[in-house]
């Protein structure tokens, strides 16, 4: 069924050409312009964030210790004892006390052989260990993780990509498959037929990659269904998908920021995202959808920051990444996620 809300803005007669802008809206456009409703609902969502986040510190109360064993990623080094701090100190802050090298390239953590996310606190005695991109007999658990933050902040750019009077909600994207040749995020943009031009598309390139160098750490909150649904009351796609989300995950729905932007998505993701390196947002395409007529599918592909591709090889990723990635979004898949990860628990 289409949301009618969508529909009776296209019948306004909103038919608008794209205007693509390299930078991203801040709290600041609402106060200069007056208009800027998309940079206010934004506002709100970090506020709601932040404030969420210092509701959980503020329960903490006492500072608890805890026992960290960081295990080397070389048999030739010793296992490091840390004492950190519970549910303050996160992998990232004990990848600070071991070397500069694993803290700017740490992607993912193993806890107790758990992957983890980089900056999520610690919340118990137990052996962590810090995965990088550069570990090839972690490729799967690590490349999902990669895949998985370049979908997120794909929506980052589409959201920051447009003028604020074109109608715009972001869906989903789905789960990281790799062999797909490209990440994408799915849009609901309001134009009519839009293909975008190859001046449009180095534009879309340079948002995201400015993202990238701007190395924003990636932001995990576990929030309850009725916060979800607040924070996110403006995207009628997300309203209706957060119930289904939290049926499956208790009742809870997982959140992560990079900046300003906030989106939900199960984790685990890369620690920042100067860790995306090289990228092309390889395609734009409108897709078939039951729920809305104006959905369309964005398209990338990137190589992990210091990775050494030539030209030519990228171009031929390139190339595939230009093909319509027909992978779908499921909520009910989430199981999946949470197999696979105990897989990768049970292999380490």
């Amino acid at each position: 069924m289409m949301i009618q809300g969508f529909r009776s803005v296209c019948r306004l007669g909103l038919r608008v050409q794209p205007q693509l802008q390299p930078r991203r809206f801040s709290s600041k456009d609402a106060s200069n312009t007056g208009t800027s409703i998309k940079a206010e609902w934004r506002k709100r969502r970090n506020i709601i964030f932040d404030n969420e986040v210092g509701r959980l510190q503020h329960e903490l109360g006492r500072v608890e210790k805890i026992m960290v064993k960081f295990q080397p990623t070389s048999e030739e080094d010793k296992v490091i004892e840390m004492a950190m701090n519970k549910s303050l100190s996160t992998p990232s802050d004990c990848a600070k006390h071991v070397s500069d090298d694993i803290y700017q390239y740490g992607a993912i953590a193993l806890v107790n052989g758990q992957p983890w996310d980089m900056n999520r606190p610690l919340e118990q005695n137990c052996d962590l260990k810090i995965l990088t991109m550069r570990m090839p007999e972690q490729l799967p658990s690590v490349n999902s993780a990669f895949w998985r933050t370049c979908s997120f902040l794909l929506g980052a750019m589409i959201e920051s990509s447009f003028k604020d009077h074109i109608q715009l909600y972001l869906h989903s994207f789905p789960r990281p498959n790799v062999k797909s040749g490209s990440y994408v995020h799915d849009a609901v943009i309001d134009l009519p037929d839009w293909k975008p031009t190859a001046a449009e598309m180095r534009a879309l390139s340079a948002q995201f990659v400015k993202l990238t160098n701007d190395a924003l750490p990636l932001e995990r909150l576990e929030v309850t269904e009725s916060l979800a649904l607040d924070m996110f009351q403006d995207n009628p796609y997300k309203s209706k998908q957060i119930p289904e989300i939290a049926k499956l995950n208790d009742g809870k729905v997982i959140l992560y920021r990079a900046g300003d932007h906030i989106d939900i998505s199960k984790g685990p993701m890369v620690g920042h995202t100067s860790i995306i390196g090289k990228t092309t947002i390889a395609a734009v395409h409108k897709i078939q959808s039951d729920e809305v007529d104006r959905m369309y599918r964005f398209q990338g592909i990137s190589v992990a920051r210091g990775t050494h591709i030539n030209h030519f090889v990228f171009s031929i990723l390139e190339d595939r990444a230009k093909n319509l990635n027909e992978s779908v979004w499921v909520p009910q898949k989430l199981h999946v996620e949470a197999e696979e990860r105990t897989s990768i628990a049970a292999k380490n």
